[in-house]
């Protein structure tokens, strides 16, 4: 099918279309919102993709996202250094942090376990987080997976990962619905889901 648009534009369209939860017809109001902004703001736009891209990058200990030598959260002297946040992705260490109740450290597993769309543990940030086990000063591990398939296949795995070295491994209790994630839940939900895990 011949396109309307000149192939700069089509390009721009084809780059929004591929980002997640974008539809062609939203991708094509993004490239337009885009063009018409003053070159000075687009270019700005440009420049902020680079730099995230430039200057983000894992944290060594924890997985998560910074931009510096380590995140926020292993640099915090007042954090509780026993207990570790096992979640899926970066987005859910802002999800547990809104509940303002859980002082422990973190680690971002970068997905879960979905022999499907063909993830296995090698695919995921699961030796690091037995690395960091192993050494000795952790008593326990919560797995704040999402409660779907793919979650509890995942905490599953990595609970029977750790039960060699001793320490206490927990899920998140009830208050997060089941099949749903918990960049969506709210701040409630997630303390009584804290505040109710349960060891596996």
């Amino acid at each position: 099918m011949p396109s309307f648009f000149p192939a700069a534009l089509e390009n721009l369209i084809d780059r929004f279309a591929a980002l997640p939860g974008i539809g062609r017809k939203s991708a094509q109001r993004l490239a337009f919102y885009v063009l018409s902004l003053p070159e000075e703001e687009a270019a700005a736009f440009a420049e902020a993709v680079l730099e995230a891209k430039r200057d983000v990058h894992t944290c060594p200990v924890c997985q998560n996202l910074t931009d510096g030598d380590l995140c926020a959260v292993c640099a915090s002297l007042s954090r509780d250094r026993t207990t570790i946040c096992g979640v899926s992705e970066p987005r859910d260490v802002l999800s547990i942090e809104r509940s303002r109740e859980y002082r422990g450290l973190y680690h971002v597993l970068h997905g879960a376990l979905s022999p499907m769309n063909h993830v296995g543990p090698d695919d995921l940030r699961i030796r690091e987080l037995v690395d960091r086990v192993a050494q000795g000063d952790v008593a326990e591990v919560i797995l704040a997976t999402n409660p779907d398939t793919e979650g509890d296949a995942t905490a599953m795995y990595v609970s029977r990962l750790l039960r060699p070295f001793g320490v206490k491994v927990t899920r998140l209790g009830f208050g997060v619905p089941v099949g749903s994630n918990l960049e969506y839940a709210d701040d409630a939900t997630l303390l009584r889901a804290l505040e109710g895990r349960r060891e596996m």
